[in-house]
């Protein structure tokens, strides 16, 4: 569970932001995750509740996801589709020389303090 590994990461980011902007305390934050990132959301969301009781920093902060689609990008046809539906393969043209041009993300995108 690389979950809590992440959490643990981010936390640190967060402290660290606080730190630097004279903060007592942040109310929220927006954590965008791509649909391919390989990070399960319950167990991440498990992971906050856990710990940021550790922090007091992070004690009462909420922890917004905001999930983003994977898209794929043909080289053959320059045309973009759905990863999760269609794979590797380009829908299009059956091609196989594609890449992923999104949703592998974790990525802190906004604190949130009120």
């Amino acid at each position: 569970m690389h979950e809590l590994g992440i959490i643990m990461n981010m936390s640190k980011t967060l402290e660290s932001c606080a730190a630097e902007n004279h903060l007592d305390k942040i109310d929220a934050f927006t954590l965008e995750l791509g649909e391919v990132s390989g990070i399960i959301p319950e167990l991440l969301v498990d992971c906050w509740q856990y710990f940021r009781k550790k922090s007091m920093l992070l004690h009462d902060t909420e922890m917004k996801i905001e999930k983003l689609p994977a898209v794929t990008y043909c080289e053959d046809c320059k045309g973009e589709y759905e990863t999760v539906i269609y794979g590797k393969t380009c829908p299009y043209c059956k091609s196989g020389n594609t890449y992923l041009l999104r949703g592998n993300e974790c990525n802190i995108k906004e604190i949130i303090i009120y």
